[in-house]
């Protein structure tokens, strides 16, 4: 067995291999440099585009649960397009009929807050200054079901839907855009679609996410909007809602309140038991579960092809490999000649090769590590995270192909007959 200063005696003379055929190595090295920087990067921007995809549902709300119109496969990539012919919903819809049957504590009990939605985009009026940022109809428990505060003024209230008020809420991010010089917003006139609306309110900054600039919204009263420029109605003429927040009460079982939505909203569209849902419903488990399959699959891909640049980086090894045994048949002869065993000259090629192979890993991880960080650098409010798994991967990984790679060229040179490996010229 080989003891450590063999071991020792072996990396130092394969490092003065290499330090010797400097250009030749950092050639041989370049496929697994590759591979390992690519692999880094992969699965650190991975790793960052799960964490931001968590905090960019939790900008939502906590356990908030979302009645979409349309049924599981319309809805698997996000509310769908409402199809309308004037101002009628030609497909799926939900309406303010199921707003509330939804409210009713007997038949939703473990609902604490039903917060309907209607969304457009609008332009948005200050003087000359024109923004054009989503415009929301809701109702007084939006924010609360929303997790969102008011920092200056106030919200949405009950009296502003009875009287269908033109009052708005604004985000920061309006604020910034048509009160860059720092006035307060409240009581000011900002024209939406040119019908005047007064300021009552600023919500707090959550800033962007997975669903854009959060901050970039208005919020008006719900029978506002209806009224000014959401008028639309399904075929029975009832008013549609884009889509609904539903926050539990503490302690709920999510099955259990995710089975009393669908049975109001079923017999509220009159579905027959054989019949499929035309709505849905999720909980944010379900959204960062498929989130994340589709994360993980895609960066699973990527790194395999990642991979192949390692297998290339093996295959290079093992050629500069075989050819440095062919250079060094007469070194190997002569140890042999003066009692190496076969074992020495294994070890002594593998180990040469596991040293080039992990030199590479090594510079792969810094440089995977670099583009990384230069990543979270250049993309706004999103952070790659480097894991120490990822890096003991990477290591182990460069070592496997080393040792996987110079196996053939070590035993190669470790069969050498002493007598013709000392002739050979």
């Amino acid at each position: 067995m080989l003891n450590l200063s063999s071991v020792l005696e072996n990396i130092r003379m394969a490092l003065r291999a290499l330090t010797a055929n400097k250009l030749r190595a950092t050639l041989t090295m370049l496929g697994i440099i590759i591979g390992v920087a690519a692999v880094i990067t992969l699965l650190s921007v991975g790793r960052g585009v799960e964490r931001f995809i968590g905090d960019a549902f939790g900008t939502l709300g906590t356990d908030l649960l979302f009645v979409l119109p349309g049924g599981p496969e319309e809805t698997s990539s996000g509310p769908p397009t409402q199809v309308l012919q004037g101002n009628v919903a030609i497909g799926p819809a939900l309406t303010m009929k199921d707003v509330a049957a939804l409210k009713d504590p007997l038949r939703v009990p473990d609902a604490a807050v039903i917060a309907p939605e209607v969304r457009t985009v609008a332009s948005v009026a200050l003087s000359a200054d024109v923004v054009q940022p989503f415009v929301s109809g809701v109702e007084s428990d939006y924010a609360l079901a929303r997790s969102w505060n008011v920092v200056e003024g106030r919200f949405i209230i009950d009296s502003d839907l009875a009287t269908r008020a033109r009052v708005a809420v604004i985000g920061q991010s309006v604020v910034k855009e048509l009160f860059a010089d720092g006035r307060s917003p409240l009581d000011e006139t900002v024209r939406i679609n040119r019908l005047p609306y007064r300021v009552v309110g600023v919500m707090e900054g959550k800033g962007g996410s997975l669903f854009g600039d959060v901050d970039n919204q208005v919020f008006v009263p719900l029978t506002t909007a209806h009224n000014d420029f959401f008028p639309i109605r399904n075929r029975a003429g009832d008013l549609v809602v884009s889509y609904m927040y539903v926050l539990p009460v503490e302690g709920y079982v999510q099955a259990d309140l995710t089975d009393q939505i669908t049975t109001v909203v079923r017999e509220q569209h009159n579905i027959s038991f054989r019949d499929e849902d035309d709505f849905s419903v999720y909980s944010q488990a379900d959204f960062l579960a498929a989130f994340g399959a589709i994360i993980g699959a895609v960066t699973v891909f990527l790194s395999a092809i990642a991979g192949i640049s390692l297998v290339v980086g093996g295959i290079g090894i093992m050629n500069i490999m075989l050819v440095t045994v062919t250079e060094r048949t007469h070194e190997i002869g002569l140890r042999k000649a003066i009692g190496a065993k076969r074992r020495d000259i294994l070890f002594q090629f593998l180990i040469e090769a596991m040293t080039l192979s992990l030199l590479g890993g090594v510079i792969g991880i810094a440089i995977g590590t670099g583009g990384a960080l230069a990543i979270g650098e250049l993309v706004e409010n999103f952070t790659p995270t480097v894991q120490l798994g990822s890096v003991l991967l990477a290591t182990g990984f460069s070592l496997a192909v080393g040792l996987f790679f110079g196996l053939y060229p070590a035993l190669r040179a470790s069969r050498l007959n002493p007598i013709d490996a000392l002739r050979y010229e």
